[in-house]
């Protein structure tokens, strides 16, 4: 499951750096999360982090995106991977 931000957000920037996927960013009205990229901080958290620090409750599930345990973890999996193979700033 994919997480999303509702038009309840009033853009007071605390998600977008807990996110450790790096999914979330500036949308044209209001922060977005990528939902290629969420994975709910599974294989980070226990519980997702920007839902943990919103103060307006604006994140819930995305209907469109509804994953399992299991697919969360493989997302996660991915992501770590192509964060590996991905070059360095240093290269």
């Amino acid at each position: 499951m994919a997480l999303l931000i509702t038009d309840e957000c009033i853009n007071c920037d605390v998600c977008e750096p807990e996110c450790p996927n790096q999914a979330i960013s500036m949308g044209v009205d209001f922060y977005e999360i990528a939902p290629d990229k969420c994975t709910e901080c599974v294989g980070h958290f226990d519980v997702p982090q920007c839902v943990q620090v919103c103060p307006v409750d604006c994140i819930p599930v995305n209907p469109a995106h509804i994953e399992s345990q299991e697919t969360l973890w493989a997302k996660y999996r991915r992501l770590q991977q192509e964060a590996k193979a991905a070059p360095t700033a240093d290269a």
